[in-house]
């Protein structure tokens, strides 16, 4: 019996998207939850599995455009077919003998995107070495073919951003004046839609303050060690800022609430958005229940989240329906900056690089490290009082990690 293998809901606000990959041959056999292809979103790239285990057969070309609901292939259901299981002693290589690989031994070899992107970009993928399961070239294997031959050109010349997803073509020229256009992926299509949307529709304002993280740091030093062989995690910064974010949105609710017509819908939760930059863009997944969440358990999801946004591993639930965020450009160097606000939220935390600067401290010049935070806020839901407050708070349990633990 065949089941169709139709596009999912994808979440608040998608309505459709790209194929942009299959991961499973047509006419190869798959099993249950095996991801089948890879499908761009206006959030992120994500995966689609298998609803049951069977012959997968393809009923969409790459790159088409498909509604919710739509039907990508079919799954003959069954056993998987005993002939696949005898294929390896059929390859022994006595009976080849030592010839050079043929285009069709490469061509079984490659996954369908790595021979898309292998004959866009001229590879012999005679030369390259497969690290998917047994042996499959994938397409990150071909990349990385690319990146080894352009080597020699990046020692004579500047280095030239690549784009995240191969193109059809080289980028035109415009009368040799080194210009080139490149279509915008839907993520930075809406991610810029996203970014306007949230300034002309908020009365937004942000608010600063500084954090000297002495304490934290010193805390980090006496018990990271010990943090990693308990919970198997390493303990950073953002856990601190995260933890202390919850307990400031306790008192102070409306920056973790959201307007709805004429309506303010207040959250007694935290759905904890944390920014995550990637080769496609900038995402937010988001920490479900982040108020009932130990430090490990924050540090723990932080990080699973972060692999899973840069892996395209994440379901949709994952990257919507936040009631508040944080975004740390301190990793890339940012001193000081005014985040834009992630709508429908009303308050998104900026954190930045801590530098070692002179701050007076009971009447005496020492040197401290130090962070400036900002928070960027809604005016039409949030008073400037309200705001500076919830900052102030935040401030005071960094500052002060054992508040974190006491919750005072």
């Amino acid at each position: 019996m065949a089941m169709d293998v139709e596009i999912p809901a994808m979440g608040e606000s998608v309505s459709e998207v790209i194929l942009i990959e299959w991961l499973k041959e047509d006419g190869e056999y798959v099993e249950r939850d095996e991801a089948v292809c890879v499908l761009e979103t206006d959030k992120a790239n994500v995966d689609l599995p298998a609803p049951a285990a069977g012959v997968l057969k393809h009923g969409a070309e790459l790159d088409s455009t498909l509604g919710i609901g739509a039907v990508i292939a079919s799954i003959e259901e069954g056993d998987k077919p005993a002939v696949e299981e005898a294929e390896a002693p059929q390859s022994a290589p006595e009976e080849r003998g030592p010839e050079p690989a043929t285009e069709q031994a490469a061509e079984k070899a490659l996954s369908p995107a790595a021979r898309r992107l292998a004959e866009e970009q001229g590879v012999d993928v005679a030369s390259v070495e497969g690290t998917g399961k047994n042996g499959l070239i994938t397409k990150e294997d071909v990349r990385t073919a690319i990146d080894v031959q352009e080597t020699p050109k990046a020692q004579s010349l500047p280095p030239t951003p690549q784009p995240v997803a191969p193109s059809a073509a080289p980028p035109a020229v415009s009368d040799g004046d080194g210009q080139r256009r490149e279509p915008m992926s839907r993520l930075r299509q809406r991610i810029a839609q996203h970014l306007v949307s949230a300034q002309h529709s908020a009365a937004m304002l942000t608010t600063f303050n500084e954090i000297d993280l002495s304490a934290v740091m010193e805390l980090r030093a006496r018990y990271k060690e010990r943090f990693t062989e308990v919970h198997g995690i390493s303990l950073g910064f953002m856990s601190f800022f995260s933890r202390a974010a919850v307990l400031a949105l306790r008192e102070f609710p409306a920056v973790n609430a959201q307007i709805d017509g004429t309506d303010v819908v207040y959250n007694d939760y935290v759905h904890l958005g944390i920014a995550v930059s990637t080769e496609r863009g900038l995402v937010v997944p988001v920490l479900r229940r982040a108020e009932q969440m130990s430090m490990a358990e924050i540090e723990s999801e932080i990080k699973r989240l972060a692999f899973g946004a840069r892996d395209n591993k994440l379901a949709m639930d994952e990257l919507s329906g936040g009631t508040f965020t944080i975004t740390n450009g301190g990793v890339f160097g940012s001193l000081l900056s005014t985040p834009i606000i992630n709508a429908p939220q009303s308050g998104i935390l900026g954190m930045h690089a801590i530098q070692q600067r002179p701050v007076a401290v009971d009447g005496q010049v020492v040197i401290r490290p130090m962070m400036y935070v900002a928070l960027s806020y809604d005016h039409r839901i949030i008073d400037g009082q309200q705001s500076v407050k919830f900052l102030v708070r935040l401030k005071e349990l960094v500052e002060d990690p054992a508040r974190l633990m006491l919750e005072v």
